[in-house]
C-alpha cells in the first residue's frame, strides 16, 4: 500500500475539485442516481487515482456497489434508472462521448460470486478477445497464458486449460474471472466484494493480486472488510445512505477520520 500521505478530501456538496496523490483516472462530478423515485447516490464528487487501489466501504445499501457499477455503466441495464452528473474516464465523458461496449472494454468487472462460463479454462479467457475479433490460435494462446500469469494462476491451470472451469475451486474460479477481465486489456478493474465468498487463503491471494495489478491497472474494490481495505487500499471512500461522507488516503481515514460517522463505522460503533 502506498505511503503517500497527500490528502484527499471529500468535497463539500456541489464541489468538483479534490486534492489527489496522483493523476485521476476517473473524475466524478455532481453524480446523482435514482432508481425510480429512490435516490441511491446523492451528489457524489470524487477523483479516483490511476494505478492505485481505491476501496469503497460502508454498510449494506449505502450506494457503494451502485457507484462501482456506474463507472462502467452497468446501471444502464437496470429498469427506471436515471443518472445526472458527469463521470469522466481520463478526458472522455462516459455518458456522452463513449458507448457502453467501448467503455466496458476499458473498464473490466469482477463480481462478488465467481461466474466462470460453462466452458474450458482456455475458452473462458479467450472469450473476450474472440468477441473483439482475434481468431489466430497462436495469438489467443499467448493472451490466455499472459492473462493467467497476470492473475497468478498459470502454474495451477497450465495443465488443465482444456478442462471445464466449473471444476475449479472458488478461489481459482475468482482468479480465472480476473484473468478473463484482463484478457481484453482494460485500463481499470472494478471488483465488487471479490473475496466475500472465499476462504482466508484464497482471500489473501486475491488481495496480493490486487496490489500487484495496481502497478499496471487502476483498481476499485467494494469491500465490507475493514481489515482488507486497510491492508490493500491506497485510498478509501466511505459511503453512507448514498452520500460520499469521506475520502482520503487509507492510513489517514482509518487513523484520524475527519467525520464522526466514519469513525463510528470503522470502529464498530455505527448504528
Amino acid at each position: 500500500m502506498s505511503t503517500d500521505t497527500t490528502t484527499l478530501t471529500a468535497p463539500s456538496p456541489g464541489a468538483t475539485d479534490t486534492v489527489l496523490n496522483g493523476k485521476p483516472k476517473f473524475s466524478v462530478n455532481n453524480l446523482h442516481l435514482h432508481y425510480g423515485d429512490f435516490e441511491a447516490l446523492k451528489d457524489v464528487n470524487i477523483d479516483i487515482t490511476a494505478n492505485k487501489v481505491t476501496a469503497l466501504i460502508g454498510p449494506s445499501g449505502c450506494g457503494k456497489s451502485t457507484f462501482l457499477k456506474t463507472l462502467n455503466r452497468m446501471n444502464d441495464l437496470v429498469k427506471d434508472v436515471h443518472i445526472d452528473g458527469e463521470v469522466k474516464l481520463d478526458d472522455a465523458k462516459i455518458f456522452e462521448d463513449m458507448d457502453a461496449i467501448a467503455l466496458r472494454k476499458r473498464v473490466g468487472m469482477v463480481f462478488q460470486q465467481p461466474n466462470p462460463f460453462p466452458k474450458s479454462v482456455f475458452d473462458n479467457i479467450a472469450y473476450g478477445p474472440r468477441i473483439n475479433g482475434i481468431r489466430n490460435k497462436h495469438d489467443l494462446a499467448d493472451i490466455v497464458e499472459k492473462s493467467l500469469r497476470q492473475a497468478a494462476i498459470w502454474d495451477e491451470l497450465k495443465d488443465r486449460l482444456h478442462k471445464s472451469a466449473i471444476g475449479l475451486s472458488g478461489g481459482q474460479q475468482q482468479r480465472l474471472c480476473i484473468a478473463r477481465a484482463l484478457a481484453t486489456e482494460p485500463e481499470v478493474i472494478l471488483m465488487d466484494e471479490p473475496t466475500s465468498a472465499l476462504d482466508p487463503i484464497s482471500t489473501t491471494k486475491i488481495e496480493d493480486l490486487a496490489v500487484e495489478l495496481a502497478k499496471e491497472y487502476t483498481i476499485v474494490i467494494v469491500t465490507h472488510n475493514m481489515q482488507q481495505a486497510s491492508r490493500i487500499a491506497d485510498n478509501t471512500a466511505f459511503f453512507l445512505l448514498g452520500e460520499l461522507v469521506e475520502y482520503n488516503d487509507t492510513e489517514t481515514l482509518f487513523s484520524v477520520p475527519a467525520d464522526k460517522r466514519t469513525e463510528d463505522y470503522i470502529t464498530g460503533r455505527f448504528s
